[in-house]
């Protein structure tokens, strides 16, 4: 069992039209036993219902899942929309299957590198992801030690 952690919380849910929702309830159950509150939004959730939901959760991270390939589309705004929200310093990460397949193979580093610097998300992953190798990128980023 992991090590309780307190005081932090994280939205998790599954972004626009996307209704693939096993990566996402995946990474709830994960963030919970690691002693996370969870804010578990389901399928096909707006971007304005995660940023309320941080918002009246006090959350520490916005944790985004697609697997349809509209990610960019999808996340298009979303820092610049948490910021107008007052989540300025909000952790945000996106993963899943957030662009076609062929391009996340062939152009990785350009997928990761738009979500980052254009879209303003602090890590992004591939649908290869392990859901404990998330929270423990999360855990380092808010500065939590095991």
């Amino acid at each position: 069992m992991e090590k309780r952690i307190v005081n932090k919380s994280v939205v998790i849910g599954t972004i626009g039209s996307d209704a693939h929702i096993i990566g996402a309830w995946v990474l709830k159950h994960v963030f919970e036993q690691a002693g996370f509150k969870v804010a578990f939004l389901g399928s096909m959730v707006p971007q304005e219902d995660f940023i309320n939901a941080a918002v009246e959760t006090d959350a520490d991270a916005i944790l985004v899942s697609s697997s349809y390939g509209m990610g960019p589309i999808d996340c298009e705004g979303m820092r610049d929309r948490c910021i107008e929200a007052g989540l300025d310093d909000i952790i945000l990460y996106a993963g899943g299957t957030i662009v076609a397949p062929l391009k996340m193979e062939e152009n990785w580093g350009e997928v990761e590198r738009h979500f980052q610097e254009d879209l303003g998300f602090n890590r992004v992953f591939k649908n290869t992801v392990d859901a404990k190798q998330a929270l423990a990128y999360l855990k380092k980023d808010l500065g939590i030690e095991d």
